[in-house]
């Protein structure tokens, strides 16, 4: 996971609460922006089920890829 990923979503999010807001209102669950702190500072690899909804809040802009290459290689064209 790169944190510059994750960086990029929060800018693009409005920042770390708006973030957080968005992830709960899509996954119907409370994510909070402490949550969101712990991503860029302290968890080595963000959590899978994280990467489709920050790829859809940010339009794309930040990738699946981007986020977890581990788990979501690059798309063949």
């Amino acid at each position: 996971m790169s944190n510059l990923a994750i960086a990029k979503a929060v800018e693009i999010a409005g920042g770390q609460s708006q973030l957080a807001r968005q992830i709960s209102k899509i996954m119907g669950k409370p994510i909070l922006q402490q949550h969101v702190w712990k991503w860029l500072n302290t968890v080595p690899v963000l959590p899978a089920e994280y990467c489709l909804p920050i790829e859809k809040i940010t339009d794309g802009a930040v990738t699946r890829h981007e986020l977890r290459p581990d788990i979501y290689p690059v798309e063949a064209a």
